[in-house]
């Protein structure tokens, strides 16, 4: 059974809405939309989808990509998903490429920070956003939540990402750095009801007081990470007052930083709120409860940091190595070649070596750029994330699979390769999407699908 909204929660929302209240409560009763956005980067042959997204989708206002969908499908059976085609993203959280759009130059290269990340639905939306030249950090502070972060990110392929997971007061330490700092604060989950029923049998006063407090410290390092004139986004899940506009209105009191008004259309249903922020109310939008403000740090002098001269943990790939690891890439780009403690070989875009090893120098936990690969003697075996990323080299060998057999490869299956393949290491390739790595040898295939990404369930 659905559990029943908690009686304060109702207090606080009649206080809040007034006689729009009882139209929340209706629609907290209704099933949540389903919604996706695509992958500028990845696109299917002939624009081919095995997913209902064709003659009755309909768009997400505030996102050119963003998709609803009729109904709920079953993602997991849906190859294009694995491929990285498309991320199954709540629609009022697509806002912030609006609300990017309004204020940041993204024809720059940059430096973008977003500090609580996990699972990587706003980060993979910004990666987009960015030049090849910018710089991607996508932190999660709870350690065993950067796995579904690492998995989200490697599966849209962007190579100009860091992972990290540290506390915030590490990131403080590089005062005045980044350009963009998205602060999607934890929060005490309002806006998740209608779709997680847990979120409403967790809610309590002390626990909205909890969030708020906490999401204090994260925007104090949030401004001091950030540069002068660069950009603070500050967004929760939830509806009350004491952890939006009451810690929208603390940041504009207590740093240097002002608020940014946004050109919004009505017809979006998006609500001002008293203290300049935007919010989303499921009986408005097609969406769930969500809540951004956007703040411009003030000019002055910035902080200079000297990266550090060598990695921590990471050495350059010895050169003998480095044309056996290159082949696997594009050839036209111009990346750096490391090998980690455990002997996976990374690539880094050039470009970004720097500030890579400014990240080395304040940061404990983190993993850069692209994991392409292993050496086992002369031998390289190809990693699972070079198959998603968009650096993969686009001449090498490739089977082409149908939806049968990708979804046999998905579950870690074999199956008979199309007559005349030729032996060795290929791409599962399903609509002109990569999968992963298959080995053709004389008599069978080998599937390198990472044994913790199969699928579990039946496919039939």
């Amino acid at each position: 059974m659905h559990p029943t909204l908690p009686p304060p929660f109702i207090r606080q929302m009649k206080a809040l809405l007034g006689t729009d209240w009882p139209l929340l409560e209706a629609a907290l009763q209704t099933p949540p939309p389903v919604s996706i956005r695509l992958n500028p980067k990845k696109t299917l042959n002939n624009g081919h989808w095995t997913l209902d997204i064709g003659h009755s989708r309909s768009a997400v206002p505030w996102h050119p990509n963003g998709i609803y969908l009729p109904e709920r499908p079953v993602f997991t059976l849906d190859p294009t998903f694995h491929a990285g085609a498309y991320y199954v993203q709540e629609a009022s959280s697509m806002f912030v490429y609006e609300a990017l759009r309004q204020t940041v130059d993204f024809s720059k290269p940059l430096k973008v920070l977003d500090l609580c990340a996990a699972p990587g639905g706003k980060s993979t939306l910004m990666a987009d956003m960015m030049t090849p030249e910018s710089l991607l950090i996508s932190n999660e502070t709870i350690r065993p939540r950067t796995a579904s972060l690492r998995e989200n990110l490697e599966r849209w392929g962007n190579p100009n990402v860091a992972v990290t997971s540290g506390e915030v007061e590490e990131f403080a330490q590089m005062e005045d750095w980044f350009d963009v700092v998205l602060a999607d604060a934890p929060c005490s989950g309002e806006g998740l009801f209608r779709k997680d029923p847990d979120a409403m049998r967790e809610w309590s006063l002390p626990q909205v007081e909890f969030c708020a407090a906490r999401q204090r410290r994260i925007l104090a390092a949030a401004v001091q990470t950030l540069k002068p004139g660069g950009i603070l986004l500050f967004s929760t899940c939830t509806y009350n007052a004491q952890e939006n506009d009451g810690n929208a209105t603390w940041l504009a009191q207590n740093f240097d930083i002002d608020p940014i008004k946004l050109e919004i259309p009505e017809t979006w249903g998006i609500v001002r709120t008293a203290g300049g922020g935007y919010q989303f109310y499921p009986h408005r939008v097609q969406g769930e409860g969500f809540f951004l403000s956007v703040f411009r740090k003030k000019e002055g002098d910035a902080k200079k940091h000297t990266p550090a001269a060598m990695y921590k943990s990471i050495k350059p790939l010895p050169k003998n190595l480095i044309p056996a690891a290159a082949v696997w890439l594009s050839p036209e780009l111009e990346a750096r070649f490391f090998l980690t403690p455990s002997g996976d070989v990374l690539a880094l875009p050039a470009l970004l070596e720097p500030d890579f090893l400014l990240l080395d120098k304040f940061l404990k936990t983190k993993w850069f750029g692209v994991n392409i690969g292993e050496f086992k003697g002369k031998d390289f075996i190809p990693s699972h994330a070079l198959a998603l990323s968009i650096w993969a080299c686009s001449k090498l060998p490739a089977v082409d699979l149908s939806r049968e057999q990708a979804l046999l490869f998905l579950k870690k299956e074999t199956f008979d390769p199309p007559p005349g393949t030729p032996l060795g290491w290929a791409l599962a390739r399903f609509e002109g999407l990569n999968l992963g790595w298959l080995k053709i040898l004389p008599n069978r295939l080998n599937n390198y699908l990472p044994q913790e990404r199969r699928i579990r369930m039946a496919i039939y």
